[in-house]
């Protein structure tokens, strides 16, 4: 008798351990590069704690974009916000950007971190979309992985995301190249960002599963952020230079679905930005019309919100 209880339990243990774990919410968040963000109304009403702001790698030598981050993450810090801080290129034109040495990254950004974590910034991002060629990292996927692992050694205790990757083609090859050059660090890594906005505007997933498969191949307990996605009202690129705000709300959905049918694996969520330029410029992300009024996205990402898969 007592052989059999103890083989039922034995067997009861065993089903609950292959039992997957309750999935918790998928966090969310808008990013955005205005401090005035965090003073409007309809921003206010999503209850939102979390943001994303990306930061010239040399920002501490320039006093203009310093005051910009200065002023951004104090205005979050102030509404009970938590930055991730992404590093970035400080030139946008495709291929000419200075790759920064690992010994210049460790100074320069050191002097970020420092300057930052003093106002409670404790997320990081290694270096915004490594594999896109306005960024000095497009095609030196081993000094993007030396970044991490000097960003790992000046921001002790932080939560970091190791590698930020473009849902373009190629994505395959330079995930496995970063990851050989990271090595131990890059298998022990924590976090993994993915920008797909050419998947949710497409109703694709097939870069952002092969992504995650990609880097899970050789850290298999990696989890993921959707560091920047959003549905697009306008975009200089095929099928998307039509000002479209209903196609912007559909995508917007999708984008939530996306997140959801990866959801043992995505934890956080930022979608880029909060007040849109009406269709007129390259891009418009926006939730909200240049005037400060909602756009159908907007009304997307609060009933998102009030669901039981996603929390601020």
């Amino acid at each position: 008798m007592l052989r059999r209880v103890v083989l039922s339990l034995l067997a009861l243990a065993a089903v609950l351990a292959a039992a997957p774990a309750a999935q918790a919410k998928i966090a969310y968040g808008v990013g955005d590069q205005s401090a005035a963000m965090f003073s409007n109304p309809q921003w206010k009403a999503l209850g939102l704690k979390k943001t994303r702001y990306f930061v010239h790698w040399n920002a501490i030598d320039n006093k203009t974009e310093l005051a910009k981050a200065d002023e951004f993450v104090k205005a979050a810090k102030a509404a009970n916000v938590k930055v991730l801080m992404h590093i970035s290129t400080n030139d946008l034109r495709e291929k000419k950007g200075k790759l920064p040495t690992v010994a210049q990254y460790k100074s320069k950004v050191g002097k970020l971190v420092k300057r930052y974590r003093k106002l409670g910034v404790r997320d990081w991002g290694a270096w915004n979309e490594a594999n896109h060629k306005t960024q000095p990292t497009w095609n030196n996927p081993a000094r993007a992985a030396q970044f991490y692992i000097a960003m790992k050694s000046i921001c002790k205790g932080c939560t970091i995301v190791a590698l930020d990757i473009l849902d373009q083609a190629g994505y395959q090859k330079y995930i496995q190249k970063w990851a050989a050059a990271a090595g131990p660090a890059g298998r022990s890594a924590k976090i993994f960002g993915i920008h797909n906005y050419s998947e949710v505007n497409r109703k694709r997933k097939t870069a952002t599963t092969g992504i995650i498969r990609a880097v899970r191949k050789f850290n298999a307990t990696s989890k993921f952020w959707y560091t920047e996605t959003g549905g697009l009202a306008y975009f200089e690129a095929k099928g998307l230079d039509t000002y479209s705000l209903s196609r912007q709300a559909d995508r917007t959905r999708y984008m939530f679905s996306l997140a959801k049918q990866f959801k043992s694996f995505v934890t956080r969520l930022y979608s880029y930005n909060l007040v849109g330029i009406d269709g007129q410029g390259r891009f418009d992300a926006g939730l909200l019309n240049a005037d400060g009024s909602p756009r159908p996205a907007y009304d997307v990402v609060k009933q998102n919100l009030s669901s039981s898969s996603f929390m601020p």
